[in-house]
C-alpha cells in the first residue's frame, strides 16, 4: 500500500512548535527512507541500538502499521505503539535542541544562497546546509523512552517510533527542524526577513556607490574620423578538423557526431572561401547521399552500415537504395543522381548517334529504352549534362548499378567501364 504523504493541521490555531500526523498506513517495501537526511536518522537508531533483535522487531513493527498518530515537539517525537497487549504503550524519542547560535549559523548559510532557499522550499536539504549546524543526529543522540516493561535500548515499541519518524522526514525535513526547535513558519519568516535586509543594504550599497563615468551626447555625436578597419584575417587553407569523440553509454554516436561536425567545418570554409553553400539547394535525400557517399570506408564497417541504415531509415528509402546511390553519387554527383532516378526521353541528336558509333566500335547488341542503351549486362544511360553514364548487372537480372568515368562520348564511356 502506498504511505499518505505527512500532513500538518489545518487548524490556524494549531501552534507552529506541536505537529501531528496521522497514523501511516503499512509500508509496501523494505525501505523507510530515500533521502539521506531520512536515512542519516536511521543510521543514528541502528548504531545506537544494543539489540539487533529488537530492532528486527520494531522494524516488523513499524512496516505493519502498529505505530499510531505521532506527534512532533521540539526536542521530542511521542505516539503510541501497539504491541502483544490490548492497550498500546506510550513510547517517544528524545534528542537536543539547537541554540539559538547555532539557528543562526544555520539561517545565515541558507540566506546567503538562493539555491539553499529554493532547496528548503522544495523540501530537500542540501549537504552543505546540513554541515553549517548538527542537525542530522550522531549515534547516542536519540534518547527512547517507553512504558513497556522492556528495559531494551531501544525497546521494540521505540525502534518501530523512530523508523516511523525516518518515513515522515523523508517527505518534510520541517520535521527534523521542528525536533530540533524550531518550527517551519519560524524558519520560513526568519529566511525572508534576512533575505528582505540582505537585499536592502545591497540597494543601499549600489546607491552610495561610486556613480559611472559619462559622456555628454552633443560629444558622443560630434563629426569625428575614425580610423579604417583591419583588414580580415585570411581564411585557413583547409577546413579544420573536428575533435575525437568517445563513446559512452548513454551519449550521441561518435561516428555521427564526427561526421556532422566534419561537414559543418567543411561547409562553413566553402561558404567562408567561395561565399556559397554547396549543399543549400540538396533535397533531404541528396543530401544523405551526399554524407554517405563523404564517409571513407563506406559498406566495410559495422559503423558504416549503421550510418547508411539511419539514414536510409531517416529518408524512407531502403540501404540498397542508398548504396546504389552512393555509387552514382560517386560517379558524377548530383547529375549523376539524377541520371540514376529519372528516365527521360532526350530529343533527335547525340542520343540517335550513339548506336551507329557503337557498332561502329564493335559494340552492336545495343537495345534503346528512352535514355538508356541496354545489353544483357550492360547499360549506357544518357544525361541531361549531355555525358553518358556507364551501368552493370548480372547478365538478364536488370539490377542495374553504377560504374566508370561518365564520359561525352559513349564508346569512351564503355571503355571505361569495361576497363579497357
Amino acid at each position: 500500500m502506498t504511505p499518505r504523504s505527512p500532513a500538518r493541521s489545518t487548524d490556524p490555531r494549531h501552534d507552529d512548535h506541536r505537529r501531528t500526523f496521522p497514523a501511516l498506513e503499512p509500508l509496501a517495501g523494505e525501505e523507510f527512507a530515500s533521502s539521506w537526511w531520512g536515512n542519516a536518522w536511521v543510521e543514528a537508531l541502528e548504531d545506537t541500538a544494543l539489540d539487533g533483535a529488537r530492532l528486527a522487531r520494531g522494524r516488523a513493527y513499524a512496516g505493519r502499521g502498529h505505530v499510531d498518530a505521532i506527534t512532533v515537539t521540539p526536542g521530542r517525537v511521542m505516539a503510541y505503539v501497539h504491541g502483544t497487549r490490548p492497550r498500546p504503550y506510550r513510547t517517544e524519542i528524545r534528542l537536543r535542541t539547537l541554540g539559538d547560535d547555532d539557528w543562526d549559523d544555520f539561517l545565515a548559510a541558507a540566506a546567503a544562497r538562493p539555491e539553499h532557499i529554493a532547496a528548503l522550499l522544495d523540501k530537500d536539504v542540501p549537504h552543505a546546509l546540513a554541515a553549517t549546524a548538527d542537525l542530522l543526529p550522531a549515534p547516542g543522540d536519540l534518547i527512547p523512552d517507553c512504558s513497556c516493561p522492556d528495559d531494551g535500548f531501544p525497546c521494540k515499541h521505540a525502534a518501530a517510533l523512530c523508523y516511523q519518524t525516518a518515513r515522515l522526514l523523508d517527505e518534510d525535513p520541517f520535521v527534523l527542524f521542528l525536533m530540533r526547535g524550531r518550527g517551519e513558519r519560524e524558519i520560513l519568516a526568519d529566511l525572508s526577513h534576512r533575505n528582505a535586509t540582505r537585499s536592502a543594504d545591497e540597494c543601499t550599497r549600489t546607491a552610495t556607490a561610486t556613480p559611472l563615468p559619462t559622456v555628454l551626447a552633443r560629444e558622443a555625436l560630434a563629426d569625428r574620423s575614425l580610423p579604417a578597419l583591419p583588414p580580415p584575417f585570411p581564411a585557413p587553407a583547409h577546413p579544420g578538423r573536428p575533435p575525437a569523440y568517445p563513446h559512452t553509454p548513454g551519449s550521441p554516436d561518435p561516428l555521427g557526431l564526427d561526421l556532422l561536425a566534419t561537414e559543418a567545418a567543411v561547409r562553413a570554409h566553402t561558404l567562408l572561401t567561395t561565399g556559397t553553400d554547396p549543399t543549400a539547394r540538396l533535397t533531404q535525400w541528396q543530401d544523405a547521399v551526399r554524407l554517405a557517399a563523404a564517409h571513407p570506408g563506406s559498406g566495410l564497417t559495422a559503423s558504416t552500415r549503421a550510418l547508411y541504415r539511419d539514414l536510409a531509415a531517416a529518408t524512407d528509402h531502403t540501404p540498397t537504395d542508398l548504396a546504389r546511390a552512393v555509387a552514382a553519387w560517386r560517379q558524377g554527383g548530383r547529375a549523376a543522381l539524377a541520371v540514376l532516378e529519372e528516365p527521360w526521353d532526350p530529343p533527335a541528336g547525340p542520343f540517335d548517334r550513339a548506336r551507329p558509333a557503337l557498332i561502329a566500335a564493335d559494340f552492336p547488341h545495343f537495345r534503346p529504352w528512352r535514355n538508356h542503351l541496354s545489353t544483357r549486362s550492360l547499360q549506357l544511360r544518357f544525361g541531361r549534362d549531355g555525358l553518358w553514364y556507364g551501368y552493370e548487372s548480372d547478365p538478364d537480372r536488370e539490377d542495374w548499378w553504377p560504374r566508370g568515368t561518365p564520359d561525352a562520348d559513349p564508346v569512351g564511356a564503355l571503355t571505361a567501364l569495361l576497363g579497357r
